[in-house]
């Protein structure tokens, strides 16, 4: 049974309808939660993959947060050893920066519904090819990631350029968030520093009262159509899991 190794930086965002997905598939998931534990030791040689999930923090606060350095020093090491990682928001960011690529703050900040388009790439890619082109997918970041050296850029927004990457066969990052479901989003729009966020983000409200409102009512609109193309991407992702590793030559350690 494979071992999905899966680093969490609060309880507000969780793996969301990726986490039945894995089981369904019979991996075994072991959590690191640095909200709980921001000092967990860290060793990645048990474990066939890594998921490396969102937060509010950014990849400056590492000499803040020295959880942040650890986690990219775990990726590095996954990386090495030529298991599979997939990393969404913060997490897409942190494998960026791994891969010696800069992670600045966006023009704007996404927060709500955005079309994603793929590029030629993407839609010959073996993981995010089901997700159809123009797809509305959610956000929530107000920064992004520069595409790495020697990676394949995958996706764009109108609002952001730098959607999705993948490096190698089998590492992937992910600027939106397709694990979402109505109440996982219920629960960020309810979340007090979220709330914040989005108000003073001081986002077009796009025919509706409030962001909020916005948001909710987008997500019925959306929320099925995105749920069914992100099973389909997410067990392309986890095909990879246990397949013969492929190791990787990393660029020099400039993100250190």
């Amino acid at each position: 049974m494979s071992r999905l190794l899966v680093f969490q930086h609060v309880a507000a965002e969780p793996l969301g309808t990726l986490d039945p997905l894995i089981r369904r598939r019979g991996h075994r998931i072991r959590f690191k939660n640095f909200e709980r534990h921001p000092d967990v030791q860290l060793n990645t040689d048990r474990y066939h993959g890594l998921v490396v999930l969102g937060g509010p923090m950014n990849v400056d606060e590492s000499p803040q947060r020295a959880h942040l350095r650890s986690e990219m020093q775990a990726i590095e090491a996954m990386l090495k050893q030529g298991k599979p990682v997939l990393g969404i928001c913060l997490g897409a960011q942190l494998l960026a920066h791994v891969l010696g690529a800069a992670v600045p703050r966006n023009p704007v900040k996404e927060i709500g519904w955005y079309s994603l388009h793929k590029t030629a790439a993407g839609r010959q890619d073996p993981v995010l090819a089901p997700l159809d082109d123009a797809t509305p997918v959610f956000q929530w970041h107000g920064c992004r990631f520069d595409i790495p050296r020697d990676a394949v850029h995958l996706a764009r927004s109108s609002d952001c350029e730098q959607q999705a990457f993948r490096y190698g066969d089998n590492a992937y990052g992910f600027q939106f968030h397709l694990e979402m479901d109505e109440r996982l989003i219920e629960r960020w729009l309810d979340n007090p520093a979220y709330r914040e966020e989005m108000q003073e983000a001081g986002l077009p409200h796009d025919g509706h009262a409030d962001r909020e409102q916005a948001i909710r009512a987008h997500t019925r609109q959306h929320i099925a159509r995105m749920q069914a193309q992100a099973d389909t991407v997410f067990s392309n992702f986890l095909d990879l899991v246990g397949r013969p590793q492929r190791r990787h030559t990393l660029p020099s350690r400039e993100w250190v």
